[in-house]
């Protein structure tokens, strides 16, 4: 089960629909189209074209599987007194004095340029249930960083 925002849960019905509906007929039209080039065994456009749509369809199956897993979260029942999933957490990274602010959501709603990180990473690990004022040492792959949590909200 993933837990994810109402908005995440729409996203992922969105792209589902438009993979099945616009794109799945794509890749179709463009197997049919290489295929009337000839000879298959040496058409590698019509090998692209297939391999596309391997592609396409296991991206298909995985929204699928994302979809049905899904639990949207009520975010009316959330308290900002601890960090959790769909929380947005002020940070300050104590080393460098930068702030920061992070959106905590499931992985397939991650999206760094939105401040959105998935509840899977390290920093939104070692945020979890941890309150306004705590200070935490978190290990990243170039190393450990301090930071403090200055605000929660949802």
């Amino acid at each position: 089960m993933t837990y994810m925002s109402k908005e995440g849960y729409e996203k992922l019905v969105a792209e589902l629909q438009r993979l099945e509906s616009i794109e799945r007929p794509k890749a179709s039209a463009a197997i049919a189209e290489a295929r009337d080039k000839g000879d298959l065994s040496e058409n590698s456009e019509y090998d692209a074209a297939k391999e596309a749509q391997a592609h396409l369809e296991d991206k298909i199956t995985q929204l699928k599987i994302a979809i049905a897993e899904a639990k949207i979260v009520d975010t009316s029942r959330l308290s900002a007194d601890v960090v959790q999933i769909l929380s947005t957490v002020e940070l300050t990274n104590l080393g460098t004095n930068t702030r920061m602010v992070y959106t905590i959501v499931s992985e397939n709603e991650a999206n760094l340029r939105e401040g959105k990180i998935s509840i899977k990473t390290p920093i939104a690990q070692g945020l979890l249930n941890k309150k306004v004022g705590d200070e935490v040492d978190i290990t990243i792959p170039r190393g450990t960083i301090r930071l403090r949590i200055e605000k929660i909200s949802i």
